[in-house]
């Protein structure tokens, strides 16, 4: 499952494809930490994505953390029916930016 970064100015994006579970865990991870210290602005992208599961939400919320707790800027977007179901059941829309 590709992970794709892109970085402008102070903000990344995350491209997420196919499914989102434990497999992506450390490509995950790595885009973010990696994207330097001057990211103050996350999206995550999920027009690709086919599937989330638990694991998937805990990365979010490592990379809530990462990003600032509750002062982070984390949008996550272009949610399929089936990924916003999942994220909504989990009330993920009280911790980020869903659109």
């Amino acid at each position: 499952m590709p992970i794709n970064t892109s970085v402008k100015g102070d903000e990344l994006t995350v491209g997420v494809e196919g499914r989102f579970d434990f497999s992506a865990h450390q490509d995950f991870r790595d885009a973010y930490e990696e994207a330097g210290a001057g990211i103050s602005h996350y999206i995550i992208d999920m027009a690709k994505a086919t599937y989330l599961d638990s694991s998937a939400l805990g990365m979010l919320l490592l990379l809530r953390d990462h990003a600032g707790g509750d002062s982070a800027n984390v949008r996550i977007t272009n949610c399929n029916a089936d990924v916003r179901k999942i994220l909504t059941i989990s009330n993920f829309e009280q911790l980020f930016t869903i659109d």
